[in-house]
């Protein structure tokens, strides 16, 4: 489905139509459950989380009229990517805040998991291992990070998000998300090795020399 499809989508969803929001889920779901996972870890629930998501856009979706500022007697032209974007950052922001509000009840875990973590860490470089258990050993290596680095490195390395993205999504600064992934990313390497060493080499702790791509 193309992004400039999921404007119409939400206005027909608006204006009545039922049956415009299964698309909706289908589009978005996936990248959601990511970001959930990252964010929640071993701990689950990253399912349960999504479907809050959802049903809080079910119940209460964005206005994305207030992308524009309203000039009364002018028409303003409108932007499907912009409001594809806005509506894909809302969700993030939904199921970044339903998560925080998980991990903020179970914070003892984070000294038990720790240790199991540690564990289960390799040995070696991960540069000659299969896609899938690198995406878990990557998974384990942000399960140990304080969430703020865990939040912003799981929206970088497994969302594929832009920092500018980060921003918008977290609400914090670009100087900060960088100082963010930088540490988040050197805890990384000397966890996985390799794997994170190119993403680390451009991450900086201020916005001269981010990557915003």
């Amino acid at each position: 489905m193309s992004d400039t499809s999921i404007p119409a989508l939400l206005r027909q969803y608006t204006e009545g139509d039922p049956l415009a929001f299964t698309p909706l889920v289908q589009h978005y779901q996936a990248p959601l459950l990511a970001f959930a996972r990252g964010m929640l870890g071993s701990r689950g629930g990253h399912e349960d989380v999504v479907q809050e998501a959802f049903l809080r856009l079910a119940k209460k979706p964005p206005n994305l009229d207030d992308l524009y500022s309203k000039n009364e007697g002018s028409e303003v032209a409108r932007d499907p990517n912009q409001e594809a974007a806005h509506l894909s950052a809302w969700l993030h922001r939904v199921t970044r805040n339903l998560c925080v509000d998980m991990m903020r009840s179970e914070a003892k875990r984070r000294d038990r998991e720790h240790t199991v973590a540690a564990t289960e860490a390799t040995g070696g470089g991960l540069s000659a291992v299969e896609a899938q258990d690198t995406r878990e050993a990557v998974e384990r290596g942000l399960d140990q990070l304080p969430p703020e680095q865990r939040e912003v490195l799981v929206l970088r390395l497994l969302g594929e998000k832009s920092y500018r993205e980060i921003a918008d999504i977290t609400g914090k600064k670009l100087g900060t998300i960088g100082w963010l992934i930088s540490r988040g990313l050197s805890t990384l390497s000397r966890e996985l090795g390799s794997l994170v060493e190119t993403e680390a080499a451009s991450a900086k702790p201020n916005t001269d020399g981010l990557n915003l791509a």
